[in-house]
């Protein structure tokens, strides 16, 4: 998505729950093995009490205060998840823009699973361009990954689920401003999708009336398991790098850069997966194609389901990872499946 100017980001802030589960714990308890848990190679994962929605204002709240933004200047709220957010037919972007105060806001909830973070600054974005009177847009994510209905350690191959949220505020920089006017800066954004791998998480289970009728949790495994049965393991890989190679190389582009190694990038950022995982499907192909270091974030979050992309951010934001001009590539993946990449600079 090549913008016609660039963005501001401003006050991109990571919620955390305060309990938390080791990974010595959860190989105590039986909740994994030692061999899985060197291949995940985290610390540990978040675990919350607060509702996924909740979560999501703690985390609105806090970006709104770094943004230094009264949430009635808000114009747009997008929340994103992927998994439960605490009632059955309810709108939880609704009750974001209801408690921050948000009330000229339209609430709208994004749902492209682990990509829905990423989906909804891209759409922020597009919104904020034709609809200039807008103000300001609030992306907020939120998930809890809790026992009976989700298995955190074992549910999935190559990822440990953590709760938490994320929010950013999102909104045009003024022009001729003196001083900074944004924590970042967004120059692009690009997303491809292969529609075809969406079998990963439905395998081979029929349609069923209501969530987790045919068991007690969410087994991804189960439907991995179909799906490479039916398409093998090199369908999904040759996809997946060539989706990748797409998002990377328009992203870039976009904001009239190439993919080289002589491209001006600071770092490019990893989706907060397991360290084999990142290893096999993304550190080769991110390192050949910009030449820039790579982050692995996560080892002490997990995967935060919608939210990786805003708390990869947070962590620019609160670390002054990027210097003035200096670039980063943010990578986002999610079921479907779909790939973003998001390429920011320090204000």
């Amino acid at each position: 998505m090549r913008l016609p100017r660039p963005l501001g980001i401003s006050g991109p802030s990571l919620w955390l729950p305060a309990g938390r589960q080791s990974v010595a714990e959860a190989v105590a308890a039986g909740l994994l093995d030692q061999d899985t848990a060197d291949e995940l190679g985290l610390q540990g994962l978040p675990v919350a009490e607060l509702a996924p929605p909740e979560m999501a204002v703690e985390a609105g709240r806090s970006a709104l205060r770094a943004a230094g933004l009264d949430a009635r200047a808000v114009g747009l709220v997008l929340h994103a998840w992927i998994h439960y957010q605490g009632h059955d037919l309810w709108s939880p972007a609704h009750f974001i823009a209801d408690r921050l105060g948000a009330e000229d806001a339209v609430p709208v909830g994004v749902q492209q699973v682990c990509n829905g973070g990423a989906a909804a600054v891209e759409l922020a974005a597009a919104r904020l361009f034709v609809e200039p009177g807008l103000g300001h847009a609030l992306v907020t994510t939120a998930d809890a990954f809790a026992d009976p209905g989700f298995d955190r350690w074992s549910g999935d191959y190559g990822i440990a689920y953590g709760d938490g949220a994320t929010a950013l505020v999102l909104h045009h920089l003024p022009d001729g401003a003196n001083g900074r006017s944004a924590d970042l800066v967004l120059h692009s954004l690009s997303t491809v999708a292969v529609p075809r791998l969406e079998r990963m998480h439905r395998g081979d289970d029929p349609f069923s009336p209501a969530a987790r009728s045919l068991g007690p949790r969410v087994d991804i495994r189960r439907t991995k398991k179909a799906y490479l049965r039916a398409e093998g393991l090199e369908a999904f890989t040759g996809a997946s790098a060539r989706a990748l190679r797409t998002a990377v190389e328009s992203c870039l582009a976009d904001a009239g850069l190439r993919a080289t190694g002589d491209t001006p990038l600071r770092y490019v950022v990893a989706p907060r997966l397991g360290r084999k995982t990142v290893d096999l499907a993304y550190a080769p192909l991110l390192t050949k194609l910009t030449g820039a270091e790579l982050l692995r974030p996560g080892a002490d979050t997990g995967h935060l389901g919608a939210g990786d992309t805003a708390a990869t951010l947070a962590d620019l934001r609160t670390h002054g990872t990027l210097a003035t001009g200096e670039y980063a590539l943010i990578v986002s993946a999610g079921a479907g499946f779909t790939w973003s990449c998001l390429l920011v600079s320090g204000a």
